[in-house]
């Protein structure tokens, strides 16, 4: 019984070896595919770094590794919204009625400097509601500004994260998605709201300001609810985007080289 119960041991390493091996051929196999499919030509790498951005603020941000993983193009670093993820908004976010119509002016005070903003809620209601209600509640008072891309068609600053690492509250969810470019283009200027990948009702609390101009492929839930633009003070973002990233980041997507919080959010 011993000798049979050793026979079958190595029996079963012998098959888990051969699985193992047979799995490594056939990732890389596929590998090989995708690599021959990036190297189809330079607008084909340019789509999948702009897919990087799944800008989650959940935050979601992609991490480190992941945007690696996809420059090498082994894998998508789109947050996926669980199947069973509500349509419907957290309790607590407010109702798009306090800001339909109306337009909102003010300014977002960063340790860097001052940009002025202007919110569009005719365009996005529920997006400038959520955006009056924070800002109200001196919500981002502290908050960082934790992720700058820096590539030549991607280019803008992600704030409003409780730490550096951009998580975020998951228990803050909202949308619909509203006044999503139909040509994925977000000029320079443009605040945009982030969210968790391929989930239109996965927006929380962090937004983006773009500084140039950039592009954004949809994913399956479409793309990127546009509340507003800057105003004044575009280069103080520029400008940080102008010093780069910190050491051992990624050369266009990672924190600022020195860290950006913000110091207040007006609105009115």
């Amino acid at each position: 019984m011993a000798t049979r119960s050793r026979d079958d041991r190595e029996a079963k390493r012998r098959i888990r070896q051969m699985e193992a091996k047979r799995a490594l051929r056939q990732e890389q196999g596929k590998r090989r595919k995708r690599d021959n499919t990036i190297a189809i030509g330079a607008g084909t790498a340019a789509v999948i770094l702009a897919v990087v951005l799944q800008l989650t603020a959940f935050s979601s941000n992609p991490t480190e590794a992941e945007f690696a993983a996809a420059e090498a193009g082994l894998s998508s670093p789109s947050a996926s919204a669980s199947p069973s993820a509500p349509a419907s908004n957290s309790p607590d976010v407010p109702s798009p009625d306090t800001a339909a119509g109306k337009t909102f002016t003010g300014e977002l005070a960063l340790n860097s400097g001052s940009i002025g903003i202007e919110l569009n809620g005719t365009a996005a209601p529920q997006a400038a509601a959520v955006l009056k209600s924070l800002s109200e509640s001196s919500y981002y008072n502290g908050k960082f500004c934790h992720r700058l891309t820096t590539s030549e068609t991607f280019g803008l600053l992600q704030c409003g994260a409780p730490s550096e690492d951009g998580a975020d509250d998951p228990n803050y969810r909202w949308g619909p998605l509203e006044n999503t470019p139909a040509d994925n283009k977000y000029p320079a200027g443009t605040i945009a709201v982030a969210r968790s990948g391929n989930n239109a009702y996965g927006n929380g609390h962090q937004f983006f300001i773009v500084y140039k101009d950039t592009t954004i492929p949809a994913d399956t839930a479409g793309g990127y609810t546009v509340v507003g633009k800057v105003t004044s003070g575009l280069d103080v973002v520029t400008n940080i985007a102008a010093a780069g990233l910190k050491t051992g980041e990624s050369t266009s997507d990672g924190a600022p080289v020195a860290p950006v919080t913000i110091d207040s959010f007006s609105l009115k």
